[in-house]
């Protein structure tokens, strides 16, 4: 049960982080544009606009998907609960490998968005 507790508490930390950064990006995005934290593209590193921009449309789709996922993975940690430490390893590693497409794969839409709204060289369209 020890292992099954540990595996549901790490298998949390994904869509916690994901709400709470999504969450803080969508309210307010990093100061400074920078290389070391916050959503880091070439298009999103313009300027001050496609920065907060970036920032604010990659959050939501965060804080929405780690709010979805926060549930879901409770149920599933759930359905294994005392079964072998060797299925709880294997669902949890299932259930992260699945929770790190969800936290990359808003990297797609924000940057087609980006495209939508601003110009090459970052000036609103």
């Amino acid at each position: 049960m020890l292992f099954w507790i540990f595996m549901l508490i790490m298998d949390l930390l994904v869509p916690l982080t994901m709400a709470v950064v999504g969450r803080s990006y969508m309210k307010k995005p990093p100061k400074k544009i920078n290389s070391i934290t916050g959503y880091r593209t070439a298009m999103s590193m313009k300027n001050r606009t496609t920065w907060e921009f970036a920032h604010k449309y990659c959050g939501r789709i965060w804080y929405i998907c780690g709010i979805i996922l926060l549930p879901l993975s409770i149920v599933f940690m759930c359905l294994v609960m005392g079964q072998d430490k060797d299925t709880i390893g294997n669902a949890g590693l299932i259930l992260c490998a699945v929770q790190m497409i969800f936290l990359a794969a808003p990297v797609i839409p924000t940057e087609m968005a980006l495209k939508k709204n601003f110009d090459k060289n970052g000036r609103r369209r």
